[in-house]
């Protein structure tokens, strides 16, 4: 049983669909019109807090054939001219590019003139998720999963757990191979007992 936690399956792929919306439903809208080419512009820059879930959905634009440029506020003076070349070549070849950093385009000390190509389309501040999001996700991940989670469950896990999804997705996943191995209905004793376990370990 020590090694549940360990041994828990790799997360799935990060997909628009897998991607927990929150209060970010129109920039998922419009990730998923403009990769289909469905719609104009073809440039979209996120921008949020670490945890946010940017990282996700550059993983989730890059799989699926999108462009991708990740923590543009990281970039040095070259890569940010490479950028800036980047842009103007889709621009003129109708690609699609979707980038993502901390802070909205004029607020991270770029260059001006990447700056203004980051503004050029849609900009969309991600909102992390609130604690109800959070507990909507992991029932429906529970659901997925044909778990019966009760609401305490999911009260303790965010009372007491790292806070961000993947943490807390990785430990219902255990805690459901828990419950089917010892065919033992999943409590709070039965999470109390699996996490310290693990701490043990």
């Amino acid at each position: 049983m020590k090694q549940l936690l360990l041994d828990i399956k790799p997360a799935a792929a990060p997909s628009l669909q897998n991607f927990v919306a929150g209060r970010n439903a129109e920039a998922i809208a419009s990730l998923n019109a403009t990769l289909s080419s469905q719609a104009q512009p073809r440039f979209i820059y996120l921008w949020g807090e670490a945890g946010s879930g940017k990282s996700h959905l550059l993983s989730a634009c890059k799989a699926i054939g999108g462009r991708v440029a990740d923590d543009v506020h990281l970039l040095d003076n070259e890569a940010q001219i490479e950028l800036f070349n980047t842009y103007n070549q889709l621009k003129e070849t109708g690609g699609i590019l979707i980038t993502a950093g901390l802070h909205a385009p004029a607020q991270m000390g770029l260059r001006d003139d990447l700056a203004t190509r980051l503004a050029w389309g849609l900009v969309y501040q991600l909102q992390p998720l609130n604690d109800d999001e959070k507990a909507t996700a992991l029932k429906q991940h529970a659901k997925e999963r044909g778990m019966k989670l009760p609401d305490e469950v999911v009260d303790y896990c965010l009372r007491y757990l790292r806070r961000d999804l993947p943490t807390l997705m990785a430990t219902l996943d255990a805690l459901d191979e828990w419950s089917l191995t010892t065919h033992k209905p999943i409590t709070v004793p039965m999470l109390r007992k699996l996490l310290q376990l693990n701490l043990e370990l």
